[in-house]
């Protein structure tokens, strides 16, 4: 066989040449590490596992957007729960990264973050988030007016009545100054009304949430502009959910 000059190759030196060549591949290949232990190449590997996920998310309605009209419209209701209450959940997830509470609850977040003013944006946003998520399971399409049965009754011996509830209420609503939530709470054994500022909730005191109106001017201005009594009249007589009380009392 010539060689690449040309000249005549000889046989045996070809053919030990190459035996020689496969003794060398299969000897480096023997000495390669087994797939389990090879170096991985960092071309075209996998992502890193993104960071393991808050515990605070959006939750869904409890009705469709426009279940609660004429009351409260649709698109109050898509801006209020689609915009204000997702950014107070995206501002809470952001403030949580890195620190010590990303495995906490929502509400244990809030209790433990509260009065700590280091940690008054998380608080903020945090409270937020559960002062909403109240807010829409305290609503229904067709509810409002007097409840019935035992907490009637509960209504009449901490209240004097109906009336005197749900005029309370109304007072606290428009007495409120600037933004905040009207709550009915349950302190000590007995129902009360009671109203927070801003992100401030009942549970960073330890009381006992029941329901909520939430009067910040977000919540009602498309629909009502300043007329906050009105929209404080329809959720008392047509919106509030007495279902939902009873099932916080248990």
């Amino acid at each position: 066989m010539p060689d690449q000059t040309g000249r005549p190759q000889d046989r045996r030196a070809f053919l030990h040449g190459s035996v020689a060549w496969g003794v060398s591949v299969a000897a480096l290949h023997a000495a390669e590490p087994t797939s389990s232990h090879r170096p991985t190449s960092t071309f075209g590997a996998p992502p890193a596992a993104s960071p393991a996920p808050t515990s605070v998310v959006l939750p869904a309605l409890p009705y469709a957007e426009n279940a609660l009209e004429p009351h409260i419209s649709a698109t109050t209701v898509a801006l209020h729960h689609g915009k204000h209450h997702q950014g107070y959940v995206d501002k809470t997830n952001a403030l949580l990264q890195g620190t010590d509470l990303q495995d906490k609850s929502l509400e244990q977040i809030v209790v433990l973050t509260a009065g700590h003013p280091q940690r008054a944006p998380l608080f903020n946003n945090a409270a937020q988030v559960h002062n909403h998520n109240v807010y829409w399971q305290s609503m229904r399409p067709r509810g409002g007016g007097a409840p019935t049965g035992e907490l009637l009754q509960r209504i009449e011996k901490d209240f004097g009545g109906f009336a005197a509830f749900r005029a309370a209420f109304l007072q606290a609503a428009v007495d409120h100054f600037s933004n905040g939530w009207i709550w009915l709470v349950l302190v000590d054994g007995r129902l009360s009304l009671l109203d927070t500022h801003d992100a401030d909730t009942p549970i960073a005191r330890g009381q006992k949430v029941l329901l909520v109106a939430d009067v910040w001017e977000h919540a009602y201005y498309l629909d009502r502009r300043n007329a906050r009594v009105d929209y404080a009249k329809a959720f008392v007589d047509h919106l509030l959910n007495w279902d939902h009380v009873r099932a916080q009392l248990g």
